[in-house]
């Protein structure tokens, strides 16, 4: 059987690499070996950005709950601990977007969640 040489396949495996490194500076964009290790640690980077991006949106919400919770007399804990009891189901991307642009309703929810509490 003849032999196949794997020139053509390198060169798409290359390219490809080459292709997802375009806008790299310097080596990084031009060299193959350079470029898959850039690619490689990029792409890793991304996808615990990613992750990353979840943790760092729940703690945005939370500071500005607190924020606005402490405006109405309550802290963190004791307002999400009212709400629980109370059986006030809002997630904390609804209850921060509400101490931002809606500070009455937010306030009616701290006046419920101190209620319940004493």
């Amino acid at each position: 059987m003849a032999r196949i040489k794997g020139g053509m396949n390198a060169k798409k495996k290359h390219n490809k690499v080459l292709k997802l490194a375009k806008g790299y500076r310097g080596a990084r964009s031009k060299q193959y070996r350079v470029a898959k290790q850039s690619v490689m640690r990029a792409l890793a980077t991304s996808f615990s950005g990613r992750k990353e991006r979840k943790r760092q949106f729940r703690q945005l919400w939370i500071a500005r709950i607190n924020a606005a919770a402490r405006m109405n007399g309550l802290s963190y804990s004791k307002f999400m601990y009212g709400l629980k009891v109370a059986g006030v189901e809002v997630n904390r991307k609804m209850l921060s977007d509400m101490a931002i642009n809606d500070p009455a309703g937010f306030a009616s929810l701290a006046e419920v969640a101190k209620s319940k509490i004493a």
